[in-house]
């Protein structure tokens, strides 16, 4: 930062302050001097007004003696108002008048001849006029007051000095009103061109040299450099601007090498950014967790020129790193290290840390177990973590015959890569784990409609076969013959559910035809039992997920095959409403129903299936509700919501 004695603002205001006070004191001379002068006119001019009425007042007494008595008194009356008036203007002339203005010029002893003829007037002029205006002198007035002429004359004579000095005095201030005011002329010309002079040096001067500095270097001449003409801020400036050239020239000369090493960076992006642009959409592909690490494996090898490499899952049971897929090793090497403990060698070590580690093994020992890495002749390992959701699922090893070490920006993309299989084989496991499940759900579901359907008629045939033997033992021939007919019915019955079944396990929802399969079903349903069926399509919007409407056709047929077994219905109506906010089923049929709050567990969980519909529609995220009255038929309603679909 400048000292403030040295910054160009400091002395722009200093020399402005000092031309503007020496202006403002020059002004106020004037201002005052010409006050002065106006009023020292208005006191010649009021000295000038007393020599008159002085000459009035001896011209009225030199015709009073010829006046008559009327005449006489009112020369006495103008007498009277003339001596007042003489004495108010004398009076203002010894004490001025600041208002009008109104003063007496101090110089040339001028106050002093003032001060003599008011003495002059209070001591002879005024007692003899006095006597003459006396109004006990039988209102005359003497022809020829004694010495009256001379007195006036000297008092006229004296004023008359007077006035001649103020018109002196007047005209020498006058003369040096002037004079100040051709030295406030002369001052402002010679402020003006020093302030030029002084901005020529101090601004325009730095400024050009900075512009002629400026345009040299729009020309790339960046060795131009600017004098330093000061030590204010054009001085930092031009200071700044040399440092900026010798900045600029300096990375000017070195700019190809820069370009060479960021064109270098860029590529060495470029790279790694198709790495993992091409490892992400091989990862992508839907393939087992050998297939995934087998391929990944083979590209990371060829990428970083590797000789061989190996891949090691954890396996969490044990603790164990598991050789699974490698390639360039030999048998003995992958006998020794099929299977490592975590913490164990390099390997280990890598997956306990959750770090990568590179290792020379012709360099310091780094103080772990590498001595099947030697004999198997390689000069340098790499230790990479395969993790996901900050979990450590394994390693995977790139093997080198030469002693190179992988850089920090290589590192970290292998690491990277190490976090994408990480994914993709937590979530082929993942997928695995849900499609065992799905399988596990879907068995569980399947169980229960055996047990609803077939292994009740079977158990039902079962009762019949041995009331069939006893009937044999006990030759009652009629017996046998009716429960004959029972057993044949009930096979019909169990073979009509083994088809059913069947049926509604092999049928898929084609895309956007839920509907058509919905409708196959009732044609099918209409054909077997002759039951009238009617399909009521509402709205429109698009499908929900296949696997979806899937589950939502099983319930329907599980709905229309308690229909055929149980309702005993003449007609059944389906209707199946699309919007925005989802889809909705319903069936509804004219049997007889049942009591809801009268019917038995066994009875509304086993021999019509609700547990089945409920369970599939949870697992779809659908609301299942049924409604039934003895005589009045049954409603079955699935609402999909699209948004608890998509979430679920």
């Amino acid at each position: 930062m400048l000292p403030l004695g040295n910054s160009l603002s400091t002395k722009i205001t200093g020399i402005l302050l000092v031309f503007f006070l020496v202006a403002l004191t020059a002004i106020g001379v004037t201002l005052f001097m010409s006050w002065q002068l106006e009023g020292a006119a208005a006191a010649i001019n009021d000295a000038g007004s007393l020599r008159m009425r002085m000459h009035r007042i001896g011209h009225l007494l030199a015709h009073a003696p010829q006046a008559s008595p009327a005449d006489t008194v009112r020369i006495r009356e103008t007498l009277g108002t003339e001596l007042a008036e003489f004495e108010f203007i004398l009076d203002e002339l010894r004490h001025g008048n600041p208002r009008r203005p109104l003063f007496v010029p101090r110089d040339n002893a001028i106050p002093a001849d003032m001060q003599r003829m008011v003495e002059f007037w209070s001591e002879r002029v005024r007692p003899m006029l006095d006597g003459v205006l006396d109004p006990g002198n039988a209102l005359t007035i003497p022809a020829d007051p004694p010495g009256f002429d001379d007195t006036i004359r000297g008092f006229v004579t004296g004023m008359n000095a007077v006035v001649l000095k103020m018109e002196q005095s007047y005209a020498r201030n006058t003369d040096i009103l002037r004079a100040s005011q051709v030295a406030l002329i002369a001052l402002a010309v010679i402020g003006t061109l020093f302030l030029i002079r002084f901005f020529f040096v101090l601004v325009i001067r730095p400024v050009s040299e900075l512009q002629t500095g400026i345009k040299r270097m729009e020309l790339e001449d960046f060795s131009v450099r600017v004098p330093v003409l000061g030590k204010d801020e054009f001085g930092d400036l031009s200071d700044g601007f040399n440092r900026m050239a010798v900045h600029l020239q300096g990375l000017y000369e070195t700019l190809e090498e820069r370009v060479d090493v960021k064109t270098r960076s860029l590529e060495e992006k470029n790279r790694q950014l198709e790495i993992l642009y091409d490892m992400s959409a091989f990862l992508r592909q839907p393939q087992d967790v050998d297939a995934l690490c087998r391929g990944f494996l083979r590209r990371v090898q060829t990428m970083f020129g590797a000789a061989a490499s190996s891949a090691r899952l954890l396996d969490k049971d044990s603790s164990q790193l598991c050789l699974t897929v490698h390639s360039g090793l030999d048998e003995d090497f992958i006998d020794r290290e099929a299977t490592l403990d975590c913490g164990e060698c390099m390997c280990g070590q890598a997956a306990r840390g959750g770090a990568s580690l590179v290792c020379k093994l012709d360099g310091p020992d780094p103080g772990l177990d590498l001595s099947a890495c030697h004999r198997a002749g390689f000069r340098a390992v790499a230790a990479i973590p395969i993790g996901a959701n900050q979990q450590t699922l394994g390693i995977y090893n790139l093997y080198f015959r030469d002693a190179q070490l992988l850089g920090d920006s290589d590192r970290q993309l292998l690491e990277t890569l190490g976090q994408q299989l990480g994914i993709a084989v937590e979530n082929q496991r993942l997928h695995a784990s849900e499609r065992e499940l799905a399988v596990s759900e879907e068995r569980n579901l399947l169980a229960r409609e055996l047990h609803d359907s077939i292994a009740q008629g079977l158990a039902f045939m079962n009762l019949q076969v041995q009331m069939l033997d006893d009937a044999l033992r006990h030759n009652d021939v009629r017996q046998a013959q009716s429960t004959l007919a029972m057993l044949r019915q009930g096979v019909q019955e169990s073979y009509d559910d083994v088809r059913e079944l069947l049926v509604h396990f092999r049928t898929r929802v084609a895309k956007q035809d839920l509907s058509g399969a919905i409708g196959a079903t009732l044609r099918r349903l209409s054909d077997q039992t002759g039951i009238a069926t009617e399909l009521e399509l509402e709205g429109g919007g698009a499908p929900l997920d296949a696997e979806v409407e899937t589950q939502a056709l099983y319930i329907v047929q599980e709905t229309l095959s308690n229909v055929r077994k149980h309702a005993q219905a003449k007609s059944v109506h389906v209707a199946l409403r699309r919007g925005v906010h989802g889809l909705t089923v319903v069936v509804r049929d004219d049997g007889i129903g049942f009591d809801e709050a009268g019917s038995s567990a066994h009875d509304k969980e086993n021999h019509i299936g609700l547990q089945v519909m409920r369970e599939r529609a949870q697992r779809i995220g659908g609301d299942f509700s049924l409604h039934s009255a003895p005589g009045r038929g049954t409603e079955v309603r699935l609402d999909l919501p699209r948004i608890s679909q998509e979430s679920h």
